[in-house]
């Protein structure tokens, strides 16, 4: 059986959230799509997710959260966190930090998918060696999900790729976030993994990695500090689309998804 997963980049502010209200329910029927990933990170004014947008991309159609670097900015989300089981901070966090860093969605097909959640370490704030939690992660999950996708929330290029590399052959997908910028490297690499750099943004694509050009200019010139306000305008959605043979857990087929107001 084939089943249809889409991943949507990072969603920034409420211009990503509008699309996704507006958008997401027509891609899922158009495209028939069984799962929907969805990075929210940066969903709450740019920066970190809060309970009450939670339940609203919920609402939209998104069936499971990944986050990054900006987990814990919101505070108030560490509830949800802890209590429910289809929202992911990075799995190499520490053993102690709030939340899980797996989860899965049992699909209408009966079909499993599971998503893991890892952090890179190069230009970002200390974290345990993603490499080893998602071995850990993976023998876990066996007996618990059909399939299994890797959000890697990373900076660099070298280390999303070499996570692909490492796990070609032994999960069905392995999609970047955190860098807010698509990259056409989308491919299913020798062992019929699917995998792609960075998925890209949902959100104001007039702008800055979703903030207004303006004042990221200014900070730039000036190195002093101003806000980085919201965009609005080009908004789209960014992701993927990935077919997956429910049997083989092969990526059968990987391509970009851009979908403008």
């Amino acid at each position: 059986m084939d089943l249809n997963v889409l991943c949507v980049g990072d969603v920034v502010g409420k211009p990503g959230r509008r699309i996704l209200a507006e958008k997401l329910g027509e891609i899922i029927e158009r495209e028939e799509i069984d799962c929907v990933i969805t990075n929210a990170e940066n969903a709450a004014g740019g920066t970190g997710i809060t309970p009450q947008i939670y339940e609203k991309l919920i609402k939209y159609g998104v069936n499971l959260i990944t986050l990054g670097d900006h987990t814990y900015r919101r505070r108030e989300i560490i509830p949800t966190l802890e209590q429910m089981d289809n929202i992911v901070r990075p799995a190499n966090l520490s053993r102690t930090a709030a939340g899980r860093g797996f989860a899965v969605y049992e699909t209408e097909k009966g079909v499993s998918v599971a998503v893991i959640s890892l952090i890179g370490r190069i230009f970002m704030k200390p974290a345990n060696c993603p490499f080893e939690k998602v071995d850990e992660l993976i023998g876990k999950l066996e007996g618990q999900a059909d399939m299994i996708f890797v959000d890697v929330h990373a900076e660099a290029t070298s280390e999303k790729i070499a996570m692909g590399y490492y796990l070609d052959g032994r999960v069905s997908c392995v999609f970047g976030t955190h860098t807010h910028v698509v990259t056409a490297d989308e491919t299913i690499l020798d062992k019929e993994t699917g995998y792609i750099t960075d998925i890209g943004m949902t959100g104001g694509h007039k702008s800055v990695l979703g903030r207004g050009v303006d004042n990221v200019i200014k900070s730039f010139r000036t190195q002093m500090p101003f806000p980085f306000d919201i965009a609005d305008e080009d908004v789209r959605i960014n992701g993927i689309k990935t077919t997956i043979d429910s049997n083989s857990k092969k990526c059968k087929h990987i391509e970009r998804i851009c979908v403008k107001e």
